[in-house]
């Protein structure tokens, strides 16, 4: 199979694709949802094993129809699941009226679908009533199986190779994009995916920021506590020019990808004795760590988790710099982590959902100083029965060099 001669890693087992449908079909009934229509690639490809494109239905009564519309040689290696070669969207409506399946309530991906895509939709697949089904997508991905945590737990070997590599790579007069580069290429090396997925409009993620001091206080655009400079306006993130000095930290937020699946973490590195300016916030956001792993377990709210970091800091004087400062500071401590790097849960102060064996999320206290930089720890942790499973082995303490 020309797949495993070039490297591509193992399919989901159908086991896997038919429980996802049928927890799908389950809660789109409790939603009085008919029929789910999905376009984008990785909801596609978390309910076929394909990303080849296509379409995907799934009545809330009835067995998937998968339709391939290029790729079809590569989707039949891919996905142990039927499905039927259509060379456009007229060819669904005529297979979906035939079954009768385009009666009742569409469920469509609301919060990624366009609106001209939407449009054709309406216009070629025909229906009449419609709902958001994403959340309901979201749901049932938030729990992950056996398989997916295996592949998570590789995703992480690369955080840690990567982390360990990290100690050699930071050096005084360094730039971030030198320490990138070289790190970067470690990972590949390894299988890494090349890039990491973000849902929603306007949400591009780096594979790996490099922040060597007052570049982790710039604010901009993404919806992240820390974010860097980046080299251009028109990719306004990322590592920059700027060069690594003695006593000031050094963060390394890295996101692994193995087999579709992302791993979030950041370590802090400092050449040197740290600077007074940043000691407290390593010491808090270390001790916001042990506390989460000590009292966070199945059945825990979200929302008392980013209470009880959030009165740690400002208990240390540190709450206007926690998670971000001034128009920077983002409202969550924590999100999911699976094929996209933003599922659920989310970890706020308000949004209420509670830990469920299978879950995974990346936890990260951070902290900006305007004019100096940003220190932090990310760590990503599964969900067991009794507590937190580090995912990575690597030590989240700060790295003197």
């Amino acid at each position: 199979m020309i797949l495993k001669q070039v490297g591509a890693f193992d399919c989901v087992p159908e086991e896997d694709l038919l429980h996802r449908i049928d927890k799908l079909r389950h809660l789109m009934a409790v939603a009085g949802i008919d029929f789910a229509l999905m376009v984008q690639n990785v909801d596609r490809f978390y309910f076929t094993g394909t990303m080849q494109k296509g379409m995907v239905v799934v009545p809330v009564d009835g067995e998937p129809l998968i339709f391939i519309e290029k790729g079809t040689e590569r989707a039949a290696m891919e996905t142990p699941l039927p499905f039927t070669v259509v060379r456009n969207d007229r060819e669904i409506h005529r297979v979906l009226s035939d079954r009768h399946i385009l009666r009742g309530k569409a469920g469509l991906e609301l919060d990624v679908l366009p609106v001209a895509i939407f449009e054709r939709l309406k216009r070629v697949i025909g229906f009449d009533g419609y709902a958001d089904v994403s959340e309901t997508i979201k749901v049932v991905r938030a729990i992950k199986s056996p398989f997916e945590l295996a592949q998570i737990r590789k995703s992480g070997e690369m955080l840690t190779h990567v982390f360990a590599t990290a100690e050699d790579e930071v050096r005084e007069g360094r730039t971030e994009l030198e320490i990138e580069a070289a790190l970067m290429a470690e990972s590949r090396k390894m299988g890494h995916q090349g890039f990491l997925r973000m849902r929603g409009m306007n949400q591009e993620m780096m594979t790996m920021t490099v922040q060597a001091g007052i570049t982790g206080a710039v604010v901009t655009l993404l919806d992240a506590p820390i974010t860097g400079a980046g080299v251009t306006p028109a990719v306004p993130q990322g590592s920059s020019f700027k060069v690594v000095e003695a006593g000031v930290p050094v963060t390394i937020d890295y996101g692994g990808g193995y087999n579709g699946y992302i791993t979030d973490e950041t370590r802090t590195f400092v050449v040197g004795d740290l600077k007074e300016v940043f000691r407290k916030p390593c010491e808090t956001a270390r001790a916001i760590i042990e506390d989460v792993m000590t009292f966070a377990r199945p059945g825990t709210d979200c929302t008392d988790i980013f209470s009880r970091a959030f009165e740690m800091a400002r208990k240390a004087g540190l709450a206007e710099n926690f998670m971000g400062h001034g128009e920077g500071q983002v409202a969550f401590i924590g999100h999911g982590l699976g094929l996209e790097i933003n599922e659920l849960p989310i970890l706020t102060a308000r949004h209420s959902r509670v830990l469920e064996e299978g879950m995974v999320f990346a936890f990260e206290p951070k902290f900006v100083l305007p004019g100096y930089g940003a220190v932090g720890i990310e760590i990503d942790l599964i969900v067991g029965a009794h507590g937190l499973e580090r995912v990575t082995t690597s030590s989240p303490d700060i790295v003197r060099l």
